[in-house]
Order: C-alpha cells, then sequence, then structure tokens
C-alpha cells in the first residue's frame, strides 16, 4: 500500500470533521450566546508552559493538550497508558510481550522521543522514574522512562500535555514535552466506579473498582482527597501454532496480555495555615503483580531436561512491581501579588523478579562426587531486584514587578535532586554455572553439549551486576514574561543545573505570542535542552553465560567505565543535548469552534542508546582480540552513539453546539512526525557508529512507531443519554531485528460507548473499544517467526494483537 492514499485518508477525515462541524451551524437557525456551547479547552485553565498568572490551553504560548475528566470516563481503557494513547495523537505507549519486565512496565513516549525525553509532573511536581531499563527490543531500547501505570485513573481531575521543549523550565527530560497529572481535589462527595469487560476470544476477562471520597479539613478551604483503586486483568494469547518445534503441532508461546493484579492508594490534600498559606501533601502507593512468559523451550533443546519435561516448556516470569510517592510542601502568598512554595518529593520505584516452571541445566547434570549426576534442580528461583529513588528538593518564588503601567512576572528557584539506583542479586540457582559457579567444571548435557547456566528464560542478577549507586545535582532557574501590549506575550527561561558525576549544563527558551485580533493568534517558541544519562542507564549491568560456538563464555550488559568499555575505547555517558523550534496558529472564528496548527523540529545530539550486541568475528579479529582476555562473549552498552531529527505538523481543531436539551461536540486531532538518524558516531577506534549501532536498531527509532496518529470523535449528550465515537488512525510501522524488514500496514481503530444516566450523579456506560476488531497485518517476512507462532508484530505493536473488546461501566457519586 502506498503512503499517499493513507495521507489522503486523513486529510479527508479531518475534512469531513470540519465539514461536520460547519453543517452543524448551517442546518440549524444560528444559536445564541446562551446556546453556544464553550469549548472545553476554554473552560479549565492550565499551568503547564508558564509560570505566571494562569491560562486556558488555547491562550498558551505553546501548544497543550487537555484530557478532562469526561475524557477519561467516555473513554475505554482503564489504564493510564493506554487513555492518554487513545485521546492524544502524540503519545505512544507500544504493547510488548516476550520482553521479560517491559511486559509489565511498557514504554510511555511523546512525539516519537523515548521514554526517558517526557517529563512526567503530578501537580506541578517531578514525578520519578521507574526503576525498569528496557534492555530488550522494544520501543524505548535503552531508556528507563516514568511508570505512567502506576498511577490510578480514579485520583486524576485532568491531564495537561505540553507538547514543546521544555528542559529549561523544567530540568532535565523535558526534551519531547510535560505530562502534568492533576490529582482531584473535591470534598463532600463519593464517587463510586466498577467496570467488567472482555475480548470477543472469550479472554482477558477485566474487573476493576474504584472509589474516591474528599473531606473538608477545617471552616477555611483545608481539603483531603483519597482514591482507592483495584484492577484485574487475564491473560490472552494470539500466537498460531508452533509447527517447526512440535508435532503435531500446537501453540507453544504466549503472545498477548499477562495476568495482571493492581492495587492503589493515592491521596491529595492541604491545609491552610492562616489566610496567606498552607501546607499541601500528596502522593500513592500502587503495587502490582504480572505474568509474562519467556521463550518455549523445546523437547528436543538442550536447555530443558526432558526427565523433567519431556515435552518441552514455557519459562514464566513474574514481576512484583511496587511504587510509592510522597510530596509535602508549604505555600505562602507575600505582599505586591508575590507566592512562595517550598517542597520536598520523594518517590520509590521496585521492581521484583521470580522465575517459575524452569529449571538450571547445569545443576541438573552437573556431575556428582562418588560418579553419576545430581539429577535435580529447583524449578522456580527470585532471579534479582531493581530499584530507584528519587528525592527532589524545591524553593521557587514567583510574581510580578511593575514598572509604570506595565509589569514584568518573574519567576525563580532553587532545585536539588538526589537519584540513587540498586540492583540486588537473585538466588544463586537463578545465575550460576553448577553449584560451584566455575567454569572450568565441565558439565554436558546427553547430546554432548555445554549446559546452560541459570534458570530457563530469564537468567538472575549476579553478585558482579549488583551495584547501590547514585548521584546528586542542583539546579537555579529564572523565568520571565512580559506583555509590552496588550496583545503580544514575550517570555524567556534560563536554567543552570551541576551533577556530581559529569559537570553542568545551561539551556533556555525564549517564546512568543501574537494575538492581532481575538479569533486569530500565533506563538512560537526557540529552545535548548539536555537530558543527563539516568542513573539507571549509568549503573546497569547484567551478565547471562551463553554458548559462542561451542565454548561456556559470558554475554555481558557492560556498565560504564568497566573493563569491557574501557578496552573499546567507550566514553563515559555524557548529556544529551537538544535544539527545538515550534511555529503555531489558533484560530477562534466562534465561541463554539477552534482550530490550532503547530509546526515544530527537535534536533538531539549524542542521543544515550543501547548497542547492538557487539559479537568477535568468526575468523578472530581486533573484536575477538579485546573480548577473548576478558572472557566475554560478545557485549553490549549504554554509549552516547546517535544524532536524532524530529519534524512534525499538530492539528487541533474542536466544535461545540448546544441545542435544547443537546450538545454536540466534535473534535480531531491530526498528528504527523518523522524522526530520522542523521549522524552514528563512536569514541572507539575499533567499532564504527555503523557497527556501534547497526541498521535494525536504527530502524527502530525510525519506524518504530507510527509516523502518523490521528483521534476524530464525536461526543453527543441529549437529556439522560451520552453516545461518544472516537476513531484513533495509526500509521505504519517497520521493523528488521527478528527478520528481513518487514513493514506492518496502518489501521483505523474505532471505540464507541454510550451512557445512560439514571440521575445527575449516577450513569450506566456500555462500550467497544477496537469496534471493527482490527489486528496488526501478518508477518509475511518473518522467516521461521511466524512457523514458531509469531504470525503478526513482536518488536513495534502500538495497536496491540487482543482484537475487539467490550465493557460495562457503573458510576455513582453521593
Amino acid at each position: 500500500m502506498t503512503r499517499a492514499p493513507q495521507f489522503k485518508r486523513t486529510l479527508l477525515a479531518s475534512a469531513i470533521l470540519m465539514l461536520a462541524a460547519g453543517q452543524g451551524q448551517a442546518q440549524t437557525q444560528t444559536p445564541s450566546d446562551a446556546d453556544t456551547a464553550v469549548l472545553p479547552h476554554e473552560q479549565t485553565v492550565v499551568v503547564l508552559g508558564s509560570r505566571s498568572v494562569a491560562k486556558t490551553a488555547l491562550d498558551t504560548s505553546a501548544p497543550v493538550g487537555l484530557i478532562s475528566l469526561k475524557d477519561m470516563q467516555t473513554a475505554g481503557p482503564l489504564e493510564l497508558g493506554k487513555l492518554l494513547q487513545t485521546l492524544d495523537p502524540s503519545f505512544n505507549f507500544s504493547s510488548t510481550f516476550i520482553s521479560d519486565g517491559t511486559d509489565s512496565i511498557r514504554p510511555a513516549t511523546l512525539r516519537s522521543l523515548g521514554p526517558d525525553q517526557v517529563l512526567v509532573l503530578i501537580n506541578g511536581k517531578r514525578r520519578h522514574q521507574q526503576a525498569l531499563v528496557n534492555v530488550q527490543q522494544t520501543i524505548g531500547r535503552g531508556s528507563a522512562g516514568t511508570d505512567i501505570n502506576a498511577i490510578p485513573l480514579g485520583a486524576i481531575h485532568h491531564i495537561e500535555v505540553l507538547r514543546d521543549g521544555a528542559a529549561a523550565q523544567y530540568g532535565s527530560d523535558a526534551i519531547a514535552g510535560v505530562i502534568n497529572i492533576v490529582l482531584k481535589s473535591n470534598i463532600n462527595e463519593t464517587s463510586l466506579s466498577a467496570v467488567a469487560g472482555t475480548t470477543s476470544e472469550g479472554d482477558g476477562d477485566l474487573y476493576s473498582g474504584s472509589a474516591n471520597t474528599g473531606f473538608a479539613l477545617g471552616q477555611d478551604g483545608g481539603f483531603l482527597n483519597l482514591t482507592l483503586e483495584g484492577r484485574k486483568r487475564g491473560e490472552t494469547n494470539r500466537a498460531g501454532p508452533d509447527s517447526l518445534r512440535v508435532n503435531p503441532p500446537r501453540v507453544t508461546q504466549h503472545i498477548g496480555d499477562s495476568n495482571t493484579k493492581d492495587g492503589y492508594f493515592w491521596w491529595n490534600g492541604a491545609i491552610p495555615i492562616d489566610k496567606s498559606s498552607e501546607f499541601y501533601a500528596f502522593g500513592g502507593i500502587s503495587k502490582r503483580t504480572s505474568d509474562s512468559f519467556g521463550f518455549f523451550r523445546s523437547a528436543g533443546d538442550d536447555r530443558t531436561v526432558p526427565a523433567v519435561y519431556p515435552n518441552g516448556f514455557l519459562p514464566a516470569i513474574s514481576t512484583d512491581i511496587k511504587d510509592a510517592s510522597f510530596a509535602f510542601g508549604y505555600r505562602r502568598d507575600l505582599a505586591n501579588d508575590w507566592k512562595a512554595d517550598v517542597s520536598i518529593n520523594h518517590g520509590n520505584s521496585e521492581l521484583d523478579f521470580h522465575e517459575s516452571n524452569s529449571l538450571n541445566t547445569s545443576y541438573w547434570y552437573e556431575p556428582k562426587p562418588g560418579g553419576g549426576i545430581y539429577a535435580e534442580s529447583p524449578r522456580e528461583a527470585d532471579t534479582g531486584k531493581l530499584k530507584f529513588s528519587q528525592t527532589t528538593i524545591n524553593a521557587d518564588i514567583k510574581g510580578p514587578i511593575k514598572f509604570g503601567d506595565s509589569s514584568i512576572f518573574l519567576a525563580t528557584g532553587f532545585e536539588y535532586r538526589k537519584d540513587q539506583y540498586q540492583i540486588i542479586a537473585g538466588d544463586p540457582v537463578s545465575y550460576q554455572y553448577g553449584r560451584t559457579n566455575n567454569p572450568a567444571v565441565v558439565i554436558k548435557t546427553p547430546s554432548g553439549a555445554t549446559a546452560s547456566s541459570g534458570i530457563q528464560g530469564f537468567p538472575g542478577y549476579t553478585p558482579a551486576t549488583a551495584v547501590d549507586d547514585g548521584r546528586h545535582n542542583i539546579a537555579l532557574f529564572l523565568d520571565a514574561e512580559h506583555k509590552p501590549v496588550d496583545n503580544l506575550t514575550l517570555a524567556g527561561a534560563v536554567r543552570y543545573e551541576k551533577y556530581s558525576d559529569f559537570g553542568s549544563t545551561v539551556t533556555g527558551k525564549l517564546s512568543a505570542r501574537f494575538d492581532p485580533t481575538k479569533q486569530i493568534g500565533f506563538r512560537g517558541s526557540l529552545s535548548t535542552g539536555f537530558r543527563a544519562p539516568s542513573v539507571q542507564q549509568e549503573f546497569y549491568s547484567s551478565v547471562s553465560t551463553n554458548l559462542n560456538n561451542g565454548v561456556l563464555t559470558e554475554t555481558l550488559t557492560a556498565r560504564q567505565g568497566s573493563a569491557v568499555t574501557q578496552a573499546f575505547g567507550i566514553a563515559p555517558l555524557k548529556e544529551e543535548t537538544s535544539t527545538s523550534g515550534s511555529f503555531g496558529a489558533v484560530f477562534r472564528p466562534a465561541n463554539n469552534m477552534s482550530l490550532t496548527a503547530d509546526v515544530y523540529q527537535i534536533k538531539i545530539k549524542d542521543r544515550i542508546v543501547f548497542s547492538s550486541e557487539i559479537a568477535p568475528e568468526a575468523g578472530g579479529g581486533p573484536i575477538a582480540n579485546i573480548l577473548k582476555p576478558l572472557g566475554v562473549g560478545q557485549a553490549q552498552f549504554f554509549t552516547n552513539a546517535v544524532d536524532t531529527r524530529t519534524r512534525g505538523l499538530d492539528i487541533v481543531a474542536e466544535h461545540s453546539s448546544k441545542f435544547a436539551a443537546s450538545t454536540l461536540v466534535l473534535s480531531g486531532q491530526l498528528g504527523f512526525n518523522k524522526t530520522e538518524v542523521t549522524k552514528r558516531h563512536s569514541t572507539s577506534t575499533v567499532l564504527s557508529g555503523e557497527k556501534l549501532f547497526d541498521k535494525s536498531q536504527v530502524t527502530l527509532i525510525e519506524h518504530g512507531q507510527p509516523r502518523k496518529h490521528h483521534v476524530v470523535a464525536a461526543d453527543y449528550t441529549a437529556g439522560a443519554w451520552n453516545l461518544n465515537t472516537r476513531a484513533n488512525y495509526y500509521g505504519e510501522v517497520e521493523a528488521e531485528n527478528f527478520s528481513p524488514l518487514q513493514k506492518w500496514d496502518s489501521r483505523w481503530l474505532v471505540d464507541a460507548s454510550v451512557r445512560y444516566g439514571f440521575s445527575k450523579r449516577t450513569f450506566l456506560s456500555v462500550g467497544v473499544n477496537n469496534l471493527f476488531d482490527q489486528l496488526p497485518s501478518a508477518w509475511t517476512n518473518g522467516g521461521d517467526f511466524p512457523k514458531l507462532g509469531f504470525t503478526r508484530c513482536w518488536e513495534t505493536c502500538p495497536i496491540g494483537v487482543n482484537g475487539r473488546s467490550m465493557y460495562v461501566r457503573v458510576d455513582t457519586a453521593f
């Protein structure tokens, strides 16, 4: 299928949307101001993009997307990541499977950049990152982003998405943009929500319950809002029959969602001290368990034991994810409209791995003193634990400085941040080669092959890879905003940060907003940005022992400064730097209609990536000469290896009409972006940039996420009834790591729901996600992989493989 027809269809969809909006006015009498529905973007104040006086999303100097409480209630997904992907075309939440921990903490990205290049805030305060590093062949490979699903929907009032570089305003990670999640603060109301759903295949049963309540604290505006939420999701499996390894063919792999159980408890509160100051606190804890799977080990594979698994086995990988955060602070109104805010914010992310339905082959076949073999091995083991913690201290002050009849709004502050990362080794059986872990001991399988070490599926972290290390940094920032005339806003920001491990950096931003009339506005920005290497990237390492040409050798993920990286001449990690610019226009031809269009470009230099696997030459050579003395069969590492350029266009249109007792809101969001790797480079004299980061990894960055993502929606309310229909268009994606280059075609996914209100506070909803049961196109170029059951996507899968799902939802409040 050619690209031109796809582009025409997306433009046609937007044209139909705008035509429908125009006909909504033309086919009826022109509504009066009282009958005109006000756009949601004109009703809610956003705080992203500026620290000055609050603005609506249409009045900002940079594009800000707004997701309201109603948007979240009428959309089908109950995971925050999938919900954002459904509602905001700049956001991607790719499905993964057979990717170890990434199956449980899926990568969340903005503008098709990396998961660690988007900053997430809660109530305007920095959210900590996840402990997991994505080291498998998935979107976000080599990154540790934010565990977006650790935040329950029931606690959220609305979400703001700043689609603009903002490192100078908010600090490291804000290269692609910023997501600010605003928690509920309502009082004297308790709301309950329950959802039950399933897929059209009869699996993946979903049950969810949420309770939110608020209390007044005192008589002066204090409050405490609490959320309790739980969810259970059954597994799905869309694997095809395995015709290559078993006879007769049967399904051996697990390709789909895993069994998960999620529990959340969150809070948000404030208590006044006097008329001009208050203490505030918010945060939450979440616990999630998930069961995923590795590769099937067939009966004839040397990694299995026929006496234990005569028909082969599928290793099971269980993850226990714990996440906790707590922020508290003090706000005070000062003289002359100035405000001060001091806060401390602490967060933890922890991921425990447990392997079951498995065994350690080297334990089983290890020679026993006195003759024979041990013929025993544990079937399960803890394979290790990852921990990340972050503590942030902020002290900010902001307010106007008047010069005659005009004023300049200033904001300045200080930030201290401490990051700590820890890897805890697994049980000895999870990583050892035999009970002594001595490679000199000869352990052979019945076929004469050297027995594999460690437990099968996900080998455990070893004492050699265990680490407990961290770093700290300080930052100073200054923002200024000025209106020289009523219809012109000029703003600037500068930020200085100094890190304990790699030095200091300075970033800046300039932005402007010009409104020649009330109906037309122009906005633009220029900024520099940076992203410090995460402590996960600095300190992560893992070792697994594999066979290399029949010889037992180690495969090493080497941390910076190790003997391997030094031998190859790989320089220590340094910060990514970026330059970005955007220009857009805002049109408001009527009170009930808006149209925005913004073009942007983001250039990133020295982007941190996870290298390709570096293996020795078959006949010997420089790489083999380095690896052999170190006892390493192949190696991979984090390195500043590529420069990229991302260009894009975002178009957002909205039209709202209100007639008698009905309201119709039509909206369309068209997202176009293109990321290119403009340069590959290496500090090594042995490894070229093309060897260090091969073509398959370039394809993952350039084509692994859709270059087009559009959302077209219609929401109609008439009396007690509400009908919501939303169509998501996902452009084609490509990959070539596991097979020759394969393209997966674009898809339209349509979601629909009907809601009936028994009262103003009690609603029953019935919905269908992926109404037309769209699936990724078949994997036609996968070589043997389709014969193993991989019939559709794997390393890049924006729409998932589950197909159609249905749900029933009940919401009530009292």
